[in-house]
């Protein structure tokens, strides 16, 4: 499957994930779910859309279903570009469906925060479904599904302001609309020496607690988290209490991905497999465009393009790291030529790898049972 790289289906013509409109034949954009593609559309009655048949290639609506509706975001307020088949009884997609709480779109910047949250929102999604990890919203599944709040600080009338905090519990994912704003978010960047902070990061580390309850809690791979990332059991409110007062153990890139990641094991694991998730992304780039690294000498690492079939997967996890030596390091020497900082401004350490690889581990268990779970429903 083409994950990374996505082409007008009417003129093939190079188009982005985000794009809602193709800039060379001028049709409408929305990206399908059950095909994991961007496909160009023309619009039909009664609010129907159908593929549009591109010249020179088979016809895209014999294999893309009867027609298609667009996301009721896509329609009424501009920050969505997904769509949803023409039968489907809901008129939000996929992504947009398991938004509980929007920003105030009364207040001022409202709407554009709301569209970056929901850009970063759907590649996650993107991302959940190429790995085939199970994904449910609340309204299907109240005790495990997933759901999102976008709410923004508060202020009563004596002053006092109330602070809300992005966070997960219990499959509810928050996140403080301020993250949105570029400037705040890179004053807290500073305030807490993170080398990295970007909504994509937040959706991913919050999604890794979402996954921690639905793939280790409870069940056999416990004692095998706890040696390698800790008891999670210990008290997590005074861990986060020493953590701000006293900040990270001074040698933490021993044994940790982030100073953050020392904070507890819950957030260790959030760290990592949101690492693992940078990872998977940016190697399945690289590998769709072609890119390749073939160093002079034999002992350095080295990317394959365009000749290897497919890019390293979660269940290669050796090769996976392998690669993502080679193609860190193009992407921090690209940077800093452009004068800008590291791309990569992280060290992987024996434990940290020791650690990811649990990662990868319990996210292809979990496509491969999600993967039979479908193949049984189909079957069904």
């Amino acid at each position: 499957m083409k994950l990374k790289t996505f082409h007008c289906t009417a003129c093939q013509a190079l188009v982005f994930f985000e794009n809602t409109q193709c800039l060379a034949c001028g049709h409408s954009l929305a990206f399908v779910p059950e095909r994991m593609s961007l496909v160009s559309l023309e619009p039909q009655e009664n609010s129907l859309w159908v593929p549009v048949k591109s010249e020179g290639a088979p016809a895209q609506g014999a294999t893309l279903g009867k027609g298609y509706r667009l996301c009721a975001n896509y329609i009424d307020h501009g920050v969505c570009n997904w769509a949803i088949p023409a039968d489907a009884p809901e008129s939000l997609c996929i992504a947009c469906g398991l938004t509980h709480t929007i920003p105030d779109l009364a207040v001022a910047g409202n709407k554009e925060a709301w569209l970056k949250l929901e850009t970063a929102k759907r590649r996650l999604m993107f991302d959940l479904l190429s790995l085939g990890l199970p994904l449910l919203g609340k309204r299907e599944d109240p005790g495990q599904g997933l759901e999102f709040k976008f709410m923004s600080d508060t202020v009563t009338v004596n002053g006092d302001r109330g602070r809300v905090l992005t966070g997960h519990d219990n499959g509810l994912i928050t996140i403080n609309v301020a993250e949105a704003d570029d400037v705040h978010r890179e004053a807290q960047r500073l305030l807490h020496r993170e080398p990295y902070r970007t909504l994509l990061g937040h959706f991913r580390h919050e999604i890794g607690h979402y996954y921690w309850d639905r793939l280790i809690q409870g069940s056999e791979h416990v004692a095998e988290f706890r040696q390698l990332f800790g008891d999670e059991r210990a008290d997590y409110q005074a861990a986060l209490k020493v953590h701000y007062e006293k900040g990270a153990p001074a040698d933490w890139e021993n044994n940790f991905i982030s100073a953050y990641a020392s904070t507890h094991p819950w957030e260790d694991w959030a760290e990592s497999w949101a690492h693992v998730m940078h990872m998977v992304d940016a190697l399945e780039t690289a590998h769709e465009v072609g890119l390749s690294v073939k160093p002079a000498r034999p002992d350095e690492p080295i990317l394959d393009g365009p000749d290897k079939p497919e890019p390293a997967r979660i269940g290669d996890f050796d090769q996976l790291v392998n690669e993502w030596y080679a193609l860190s390091y193009v992407l921090n020497n690209l940077t800093r030529g452009l004068g800008l900082p590291d791309a990569y401004p992280f060290v992987l350490s024996g434990p940290v790898i020791e650690k990811l690889r649990f990662v990868c581990a319990a996210m292809a268990r979990s496509g491969r049972v999600a993967a039979g779970e479908e193949s049984a429903r189909a079957a069904a």
